[in-house]
Parts: C-alpha cells; sequence; structure tokens
C-alpha cells in the first residue's frame, strides 16, 4: 500500500477492482501485463498497482477530461458540446491506439471492449484507450480467430462474435463503428428511452446510410449544423463500413486511421470563427494586383505600367 500512497504525489486515477470472484482477479492480472508490455500515446499509462490481501488498485496516470462519454451524452447545463475539429482527433487518435494493438503488438491483442467510456482524454482532448481488463491475444500463425467466453458491452459487440463466441479483429473494428457513429450522432449505442426502433443505433442508421440526403438526420444537433457536410459523409462511410454485418467487409484499422488522420487534418472553421477572423474595415478600399505588384516593386509599379509612362 505504501507504492500507491507514494504514487499520489501526482495526480492519478486509482481504480479498485470488485474483490468477489475470480473474474476480477483474471482482469487485474490482465490489465497489469498488458499495461506492462503496451505503451503509446494512445494508449493510458499504468503507473502502479496494489495486491494486498483480497485488495486490487490500479493506478493510472490521471486524464483530466474524462471520457467520450461525458462530452457526448447528458451534458450538464453550460457544458460546451464538442465541435466537428475536435471530434474528428478524438476518432483519429483512439483509431491509432487500436491500430497499435492490432498491427504493431507482438502477438496482436484484441481490445475486446472499446466503448465511449474507456476512451479517455488528456489535454487537449488527446484520447487514450483504457480497461485493459477484458483484452485477449489475438490470433496467430494460420489462425483466423479465438474461441472465448463472449464479453464486453450489449451494442458494441459485433453481431459474429456475440452468436459464436469466435473473436477476430474485425471484431474490435466493428466496435470502433459503433463508437465513431456515437461521435458523429451523439447518441448512445444503446438508449431504451427512445422508441423501439430506435433503441440500437446501428439498427437506427444502417437505413440512412445509403441515402445522403438524410445524413443530416444522423448528425448531433448539438454541432448545429457546423461541421463540412462531404467530411462528415466520408466519416459516416468509414463508420458504416466499420459495423458491416459481415466481418470480411469491414476495413482493417490501418485504413480507418488514414481515413480519420485525413480527415482530422482538414479543419473546418465554424461560422462563429469566420465572424471572429480579421476583416477590413468597410472604408478600406480593395487591393487590386496593380497594387500588390507596385507593393513588390518597391512602389514603382508593374514593369508594364513603367513602360507605358515612357512612352
Amino acid at each position: 500500500m505504501m507504492q500507491v500512497i507514494l504514487c499520489l504525489l501526482q495526480d492519478v486515477a486509482i481504480k479498485q477492482l470488485d474483490r468477489n470472484g475470480v473474474q476480477g482477479n483474471r482482469e487485474f492480472l490482465v490489465e497489469v501485463l498488458m499495461l506492462s508490455l503496451l505503451h503509446h500515446p494512445n494508449l493510458v499509462n499504468l503507473i502502479g498497482y496494489c495486491a494486498d490481501g483480497d485488495q486490487r488498485l490500479l493506478v493510472y496516470e490521471y486524464m483530466p477530461l474524462g471520457s467520450v462519454e461525458d462530452h457526448l451524452h447528458d451534458l450538464s447545463p453550460g457544458k460546451k458540446p464538442l465541435d466537428w475539429n475536435t471530434r474528428m482527433k478524438i476518432a483519429a487518435g483512439a483509431a491509432r491506439g487500436l491500430e497499435y494493438l492490432h498491427d504493431k503488438a507482438k502477438p496482436p491483442v484484441i481490445y475486446r471492449d472499446l466503448k465511449c467510456s474507456n476512451i479517455l482524454l488528456d489535454r487537449g482532448y488527446h484520447p487514450k484507450l483504457s480497461d485493459f481488463g477484458l483484452a485477449k491475444l489475438g490470433p496467430v500463425g494460420d489462425n483466423t480467430h479465438v474461441s472465448t467466453r463472449v464479453m464486453g458491452t450489449y451494442g458494441y459487440c459485433a453481431p459474429e462474435y456475440a452468436k459464436t463466441g469466435q473473436l477476430t479483429l474485425k471484431s474490435d473494428v466493428y466496435s470502433f463503428g459503433v463508437v465513431l457513429l456515437e461521435i458523429l450522432s451523439g447518441r448512445k449505442a444503446v438508449d431504451t428511452s427512445k422508441a423501439a426502433a430506435e433503441q440500437s443505433l446501428v439498427a437506427w442508421a444502417r437505413p440512412l446510410f445509403q441515402d445522403r440526403t438524410r445524413h443530416s438526420l444522423i448528425a448531433d444537433p448539438e454541432l448545429q449544423g457546423q461541421y463540412p457536410p462531404r467530411g462528415f459523409y466520408q466519416a459516416l462511410a468509414v463508420a458504416a463500413m466499420c459495423v458491416h454485418e459481415q466481418p470480411d467487409m469491414r476495413p482493417v484499422i490501418a485504413d480507418v486511421v488514414t481515413a480519420l488522420a485525413y480527415l482530422a487534418s482538414q479543419k473546418y472553421e465554424s461560422d462563429a470563427e469566420k465572424v471572429q477572423s480579421p476583416c477590413l474595415d468597410p472604408g478600406t478600399p480593395t487591393r487590386t494586383k496593380g497594387d500588390k505588384e507596385r507593393k513588390l516593386n518597391g512602389g514603382r509599379g508593374s514593369e508594364r505600367e513603367r513602360t507605358r509612362k515612357l512612352k
């Protein structure tokens, strides 16, 4: 316990696992193992842990902005919703973290519990994946999947995994697609307060994917129309591919990173930002090409103007 107290000299987050049953102990061991071996800017850092008697504590770096879920759903009064640029930054960063697990870690790691509440936000809305208690080592060699007991969160689990218990990297891609849909729509993966046809986010959004004239129905009302229509369409297309019912039709996470990194690099300027940008005083005359050339030539005008004067 002394090690935990020493850690508190810096801001940390402490997670206490369930003392009852074997599952809490198993998740504790998996998380310590995974975060001791895996290091990436988009994965949360494990600072320390405590295993004393039946106590199981994990000590993480503190994420001051909470989770993505905190900024999308049930916003408290006065809390500013995420703008388009921030949403794309978060989506691209979370995808990079997943890409590291799938493509850089050896053997690959299947996260298995990707959801908005497990994507934590550091300063500047820098996203980091957290909570690796359900993570599994992925298939190696000629194996195509890992057979395991179905675990995870309802609404995020890939349908083939929920039916068969066969876990693949594409299972994570499906979960990421649900997260991306949440980021774009502001809706929860599962919302029992809505009408039956709208309770499942994926089931509600799927008929709208193919009709571009109805894409605005998916957009989060909190965005108030302040997003690039083409960029929104492209992000929605990525989400639609990720939640495809057939695993083989889903993209690999590296392709998702490429697409979202591009969208994140295309900074959108909202109407409010356009109004605040510097503009000419109403009485200021418009500068012509000739004015610019005279400035470049030390006030002497263009070569053509000087030639006319000599004539």
